[in-house]
């Protein structure tokens, strides 16, 4: 098996930004493919997060309801998170909303209290699948962008900016650019992307106090909207906006939408006023012209598509992988043999909820004190079986650099040790 990546490294476009919610699909489109792949990726992932080090944050949702109006949609949210089959919910009034989150504001009317919505690493998880793809004998191609492909009756013969790799089968899960993918395969584009940008600030760690639940709003249409949460590493989060835009390679963060997001946040809890913020970011979910994952095979091509995966694609993917498995299987019932006994990667422990390997002894020293990275931690990075290909990809893996001073007092370390060992060097601007 292949992997082909227009990237310098995994961790990189649609999969690097995001609110990290483990979701339970309480309020996905009842009967929907979406569902059905959250659902059984949200099992499995509980099943092997143990065996792979995969942090859950247990911390439980709310969508609360601010104004008469969204107070009288929640009866209508707890009927779909039922028909979900999502049966632990429950609508909860002002009194307990308060008990629950006594920093909330008072405007606050009633809730629907999602108990098992929890948080997550939203880069380790996503690591360890491709890590262990790659035990087993995946290879992976680096700054490889399609450039076009050719189907000889048997034989997918591609080109990439890494040199030709050829398949018999072909999975297309390249998110922003998924539909032009799907032209060079198939010669047609059965959906379109249009690019969402979602905008978030990032608290400093002493506003995670004041909030323990995620806290959701009453979704609408088109987005479901803003969000207010902790993170695994011990910040707030903030975000995302929703912001349809052409460019599929800039997500770039605008000061009026993140002033907007303070401001919400404050709205919201009144005891963030002032709150120093760590960071802000952007990025680009692959909406297409329909809301719903697009999820479809040529199967006497030999090529399976999945694309359209929007917000709840971290979630989702290992439900997506097993619905684009059963795909190919239907054509390929006697060449599938399942693996007896798969390899189980160990990820580096980052959340702040759980020991660190800077309590350990023997950690060389703390490179980045912000995150409190140890060196070992990140020399365990660069050897590590899928190594980061550029600064970015060394920061999800560590933390490195993403804490309060971004990286001011300890790049030059980082650079230093990672000199020679990824594929785009650091550079100056980087420390920006």
């Amino acid at each position: 098996m292949a992997v082909i990546e227009a990237a310098p490294d995994i961790l990189s476009g649609a999969s690097k930004a995001n609110s990290a919610i483990l979701h339970t699909g309480f309020d996905a489109p009842p009967g929907s493919l979406e569902l059905a792949c959250m659902q059984e990726a949200y099992d499995e992932y509980m099943q092997i997060r143990e065996a792979m080090n995969l942090p859950v944050l247990e911390t439980g949702a709310m969508v609360a309801a601010w104004t008469e109006d969204e107070e009288a949609r929640l009866p209508t949210l707890l009927a779909q998170a039922q028909e979900n089959g999502v049966t632990d919910t429950a609508i909860i009034p002002r009194e307990a909303v308060l008990a629950r989150e006594p920093n909330l504001s008072d405007r606050v009317r009633a809730a629907l209290l999602v108990p098992r919505e929890h948080l997550i690493d939203p880069w380790s998880a996503p690591l360890a699948y491709a890590t262990q793809a790659q035990m087993l004998g995946a290879e992976f191609h680096f700054n490889a962008a399609l450039r076009a492909a050719r189907h000889d009756g048997d034989t997918w013969h591609l080109d990439t900016a890494a040199g030709p790799v050829a398949a018999r089968t072909v999975v297309n899960c390249a998110g922003l650019y998924g539909d032009r993918v799907e032209a060079m395969f198939t010669g047609e584009e059965s959906f379109e992307i249009r690019p969402r940008k979602g905008q978030f600030v990032v608290f400093d760690k002493a506003a995670s106090a004041f909030l323990k639940t995620i806290l959701l709003p009453v979704p609408n249409d088109r987005t479901k909207g803003v969000v207010l949460t902790r993170t695994i590493y011990g910040n707030l989060l903030v975000g995302p906006t929703a912001e349809e835009q052409e460019a599929r390679d800039r997500p770039d963060v605008t000061r009026p939408e993140l002033e907007a997001l303070i401001a919400k946040a404050v709205d919201l809890v009144p005891a963030l006023e002032g709150m120093p913020v760590t960071a802000v970011y952007a990025g680009l979910r692959p909406a297409s012209d329909r809301k719903e994952y697009r999820v479809h095979a040529r199967a006497e091509l030999g090529y399976y598509c999945a694309g359209g995966i929007r917000s709840t694609g971290l979630t989702g993917a290992l439900g997506i992988a097993r619905h684009v498995f059963r795909l190919w299987q239907q054509q390929n019932a006697a060449s599938a043999v399942p693996v007896e006994t798969p390899p189980q990667p160990q990820m580096p422990t980052l959340a702040e909820h759980l020991p660190r390997d800077w309590q350990r002894p023997g950690h060389d020293g703390i490179v980045c004190h912000c995150e409190m990275v140890t060196e070992r931690e990140i020399r365990a990075a660069l050897d590590s079986p899928l190594p980061p290909g550029d600064f970015g990809g060394l920061r999800r893996r560590t933390r490195c650099a993403m804490g309060r001073c971004q990286g001011f007092n300890c790049l030059a370390r980082i650079a230093s040790l990672s000199e020679g060992r990824l594929r785009a060097p650091i550079l100056p601007e980087d420390a920006e």
